[in-house]
Parts: structure tokens; C-alpha cells; sequence
């Protein structure tokens, strides 16, 4: 896939190089998943051969990761003031809404910081930092240091390995299935512990 992928975009022209790694970043927010990771790899391969600059394929990627974790950011906000705490959905239960904004708003600013670091569930932490009303300011701050240190990262990869990309495709594709198992393990514990909770205390 890392082939078909340089060969495609090594065919651009520097600004429409600069402008996919934007929308990829931008996108994989909203509508996951998203090859992001594997055109910043690329992207690094081609900062190797002299086609683009770092700086500004750094520059671009992290805006388009930031502009679409931020609007994410607000579509939870506006979702969880004009729906679910409206009362329209009567099916949902606001408790249980309110425990998740709750136990967001303790840990939602470690999380942010680890974002980019958890594939397949980017778009999920942007929605419930807005969900949870976590400030604004700070949750663009530490958004812009993870999409920064995790952009940094794959650029570097594909500079230093060059045409090997597809031992950078191997590692990814290990990491990703890794985070991704932690985070299926981490979100099953909690939903038996608030069964069992509620089972508990019904009795």
C-alpha cells in the first residue's frame, strides 16, 4: 500500500502534496478511518528525495489534524447542549451521559494529550471533549503539542527509512491492532463495572 501511495503522490506538485496531508489529517477526525498515518509516512519519504519541506508538510498536516479534531470538538459541544440534554431522546440515559462527562472532564486533558497516539479513536476523544464542555483554549493547546509530537514522528519515520516503507506499513499496522485491543479491553472493563455497579446497588 506504501508503494501505490508514493508512486501516486510523488506525481504531484509540492502544494497539492501539502494540501492531501491537510485533508487526510483533517478527515480522519471526522470521518475515521483515514490513511493519514501512511501519507505522513510517505510525506517523510519525500522530504528524504527533496521533493517537499518539512516544515511545511509538518505545518499543514498539524493544521488539518487540529481543524478537525476542534470541529469535532464543537459538534459534541452543540450535540450535547441542543440534543441529548434536551430531552428528545428519551432512550438515552442522561445518568449514564453524565457519569462518561464526568469521568471526561477528570482525565479528558490526559487523553487529548495522547490523541494522535490512539488510532481509531480520534474522532471519539474530539466528540467527547466537546461533549464534556472541557475548556476550549487548553483543549486546543494540548491538541496542537499531540498532533505536533505524532506528526513529528511519522515524517521522521519515512525520512529515515526511505524507500523501506513497508516495514514502517508492518510496525503501524502492529501498533494500531495493539492500541486498539488496549482500548476494547480498557472500554468492556468499564462497562462491566457499571453494570455491576447498578446490578449492586438494585439489590
Amino acid at each position: 500500500m506504501f508503494e501505490d501511495i508514493l508512486t501516486q503522490i510523488s506525481t504531484f506538485s509540492p502544494i497539492w502534496i501539502y494540501l492531501t496531508l491537510f485533508f487526510f489529517a483533517f478527515i480522519e477526525n471526522v470521518f475515521p478511518p483515514s490513511p493519514s498515518d501512511v501519507l505522513l509516512v510517505v510525506g517523510g519519504t519525500l522530504i528524504g528525495t527533496g521533493a517537499i519541506n518539512f516544515i511545511l508538510a509538518l505545518t499543514f498536516a498539524t493544521l488539518g489534524s487540529i481543524t478537525g479534531f476542534m470541529l469535532m470538538f464543537y459538534i459534541g459541544s452543540t450535540v450535547d447542549k441542543k440534543v441529548i440534554h434536551s430531552g428528545r431522546f428519551k432512550y438515552i440515559p442522561l445518568n449514564a451521559i453524565e457519569k462518561v462527562e464526568t469521568w471526561f472532564r477528570k482525565y479528558g486533558y490526559f487523553i487529548i494529550v495522547a490523541n494522535r497516539f490512539m488510532p481509531g479513536t480520534r474522532a471519539v476523544i474530539s466528540f467527547f471533549a466537546g461533549m464534556s464542555n472541557l475548556d476550549p483554549k487548553r483543549t486546543f493547546t494540548l491538541c496542537f503539542v499531540s498532533a505536533l509530537l505524532w506528526n513529528t514522528i511519522m515524517l521522521y519515520l519515512g525520512f529515515v527509512f526511505g524507500d523501506n516503507v513497508a516495514k514502517v506499513d508492518e510496525y503501524l499496522t502492529t501498533y494500531t491492532n495493539i492500541v486498539i485491543v488496549v482500548t476494547a479491553i480498557i472500554i468492556l472493563f468499564f462497562i462491566f463495572r457499571f453494570f455491576f455497579r447498578k446490578r449492586k446497588s438494585a439489590v
